[in-house]
């Protein structure tokens, strides 16, 4: 066992306790986080494409996988494209093997990365816009029970789908004028949750929007947890047309 796997193990076993008093807690003042049984998984797809930004698709990989240690509901997560099961090259060269197919409906929380928005003749953002692959199947996934969300300029890609129009949402600085222009209603926040669209900012920002579902949809002592696990405390505001609990 590596040193990674010994680390998460570790917390794991530490966080067991803790887990189920918060589980007993939940039950007896009824405080746990509202929503399906808890039984059933959370399911997270995570969109992938070629030029896509690394740590745009693995900063809210890492946090939705390493959130099954601090709740009783299981969490199953994967990579999806749109253009069928294949491998992609990210923006800085990683290859991702084993992606899925394509499957919303088999899914809770749908996260869309950006990257290469800045570089209009490489893959990447443009090039998906361009082929009109990816922005189709995201105008056809929205449903009752998805929340689709996006960061970085992964949130164009939901712009160019219709989803952001007349939307409050966010972007990376440099596409805020492009969002706007296109009908998004921006905020001056890091992680803007409108329902069952939620957007972030640019890159670093997958973090917090990542802690900011995690918290919404398995409860805050989850987020807490995970967030002593990661060593990283989850900045910025969320602006948020929900009630707060």
């Amino acid at each position: 066992m590596d040193r990674r796997q010994l680390l998460r193990a570790t917390t794991a076993l530490g966080a067991t306790g803790a887990l189920a008093a918060t589980a007993t807690t939940a039950r007896a003042t009824g405080s746990g986080p509202a929503g399906p049984d808890p039984a059933r998984p959370l399911r997270v797809q995570v969109v992938m494409f070629d030029g896509v930004e690394e740590l745009d698709f693995a900063a809210p990989y890492e946090v939705f996988s390493a959130a099954g240690f601090f709740t009783p509901r299981p969490v199953e997560v994967r990579y999806v494209s749109a253009t069928g099961a294949r491998r992609v090259t990210c923006a800085y060269g990683t290859v991702v093997r084993d992606i899925r197919p394509w499957a919303p409906r088999e899914a809770d929380v749908l996260v869309v990365p950006g990257g290469g928005y800045g570089r209009r003749d490489s893959p990447g953002v443009w090039a998906e816009l361009d082929r009109g692959t990816l922005p189709r199947a995201l105008a056809d996934a929205p449903r009752p029970g998805l929340t689709v969300s996006a960061l970085c300029t992964g949130v164009m890609l939901l712009s160019a789908a219709g989803l952001t129009k007349g939307r409050p949402c966010t972007t990376h600085h440099k596409a805020k004028a492009d969002l706007e222009e296109q009908g998004g209603l921006l905020r001056n926040a890091r992680v803007v949750d409108d329902g069952d669209l939620v957007t972030a900012g640019g890159i670093t920002s997958g973090l917090d929007l990542a802690l900011w579902l995690v918290r919404r949809e398995l409860g805050p002592d989850a987020a807490t947890n995970l967030e002593g696990m990661l060593e990283y405390e989850a900045r910025g505001t969320v602006w948020t047309s929900r009630p707060t609990r």
